[in-house]
């Protein structure tokens, strides 16, 4: 059964098109000086441009979706970037389908 902050997480479409944005970086965001998109994640400030939200917004949505263990969060000098935590992922999409 999945805990219903996990639910919640993903019932937003704002933090699916995040999700979906950060399973192919490389397609969706520009190259960042401190840190490999892939390897490191991407920067929020790079999310809450692409979502056209202000950064305290885009932080909201990816401190959910982090508490949900969806993504990892990576502090690197002042910039945090987050990555899909494939893992965790694969384990909500397991439980969803044995769900109905």
């Amino acid at each position: 059964m999945l805990p219903v902050h996990v639910v919640k997480a993903l019932a937003s479409e704002r933090r699916l098109q995040i999700l979906g944005w950060l399973k192919e970086p490389r397609a969706h965001f520009p190259p960042q000086v401190d840190g490999d998109l892939v390897r490191d994640g991407v920067c929020g400030v790079l999310i809450a441009a692409k979502l056209r939200v202000s950064h305290p917004t885009a932080s909201e949505h990816l401190k959910i979706l982090s508490h949900s263990g969806l993504v990892r969060a990576k502090r690197t000098k002042q910039w945090t970037f987050y990555k899909r935590d494939e893992k965790r992922i694969a384990e909500v999409k397991r439980a969803l389908r044995s769900a109905f």
